[in-house]
């Protein structure tokens, strides 16, 4: 763990050493890479070699202008493993972290192997209505782990709380025109109760050329940490076997002659 130099900033950054093919974990919005890793990293590390970052603005990375809008997100991710990865890479984001990782597959298809998108929302109208934000609702834990962690100043975390629930209402925007130039295998996940409408989510997996679909039940936007043994095994079987999925009835796939 230690801070490097990306895209002109520096980024908190992790690597897990393995001699695996190379695994980028993309956290959630608002969020940092240290509460994903401690459900991810263990299940996946043996056979892959991980790397992960703190996005600007998150985590122990400073904020950066413009840091909390999906395109600016996007850029940093392709950044991050051109000067880190410098190889293509298999992405496991959560939450606007699969946002994240669509919006990459399609800007660079050279940089990306498959996706694992957990809990995405391709446009504001797949999630249900978000609650309005109030600073009142920021526990006194949440404030002193932030004035502990972040290097922006202690006042910053309402600022940006509000920030992004101001994004969320109008961003990501990604056709499903892109989302269909999409080559590589995708996973797409989500819980059965999530944020993410489940219309939503099968509307993506349906658009996919190498989709699959996974809908978790009994979880919500929070299966990562709700279900994490189901969570992780299903990624990691997805990351071990890439091959065109041959079923015994298939409908929506062809299996080739």
């Amino acid at each position: 763990m230690k801070y490097l130099e990306i895209a002109g900033y520096p980024l908190w950054s992790y690597e897990w050493a393995s001699s695996g093919e190379p695994v980028l974990l993309l956290h959630g919005g608002l969020s940092d890479t240290d509460s994903y890793a401690e459900v991810m990293v263990s299940p996946l590390q043996n056979a892959f070699h991980l790397f992960a970052y703190d996005r600007a603005g998150h985590g122990r990375s400073a904020d950066q202008p413009g840091s909390f809008y999906f395109d600016f997100q996007r850029d940093e991710a392709i950044a991050f493993i051109n000067t880190v990865i410098k190889k293509p890479v298999h992405l496991v984001g959560y939450s606007d972290g699969a946002n994240i990782a669509l919006m990459v597959a399609i800007a660079r298809p050279d940089l990306v192997k498959s996706v694992v998108s957990i809990a995405a929302n391709f446009n504001p109208a797949g999630l249900v209505e978000l609650p309005v934000f109030d600073p009142a609702n920021i526990s006194a834990e949440d404030r002193a782990e932030y004035a502990e962690m972040s290097p922006d100043a202690p006042e910053t975390l309402d600022f940006k709380i509000a920030k992004m629930h101001e994004i969320w209402k109008v961003e990501p925007n990604i056709e499903i025109s892109e989302i269909a130039k999409i080559n590589c295998p995708v996973l797409v996940m989500a819980g059965d109760d999530d944020v993410v409408k489940p219309s939503h989510s099968v509307e993506l997996y349906e658009a996919l050329p190498l989709g699959q679909l996974s809908i978790v039940p009994g979880t919500s936007h929070g299966l990562v940490k709700e279900k994490p043994e189901v969570v992780t095994e299903i990624i990691r079987s997805f990351l071990t076997d890439q091959s065109y999925p041959i079923t015994r009835q298939p409908i929506r796939r062809v299996n080739p002659a």
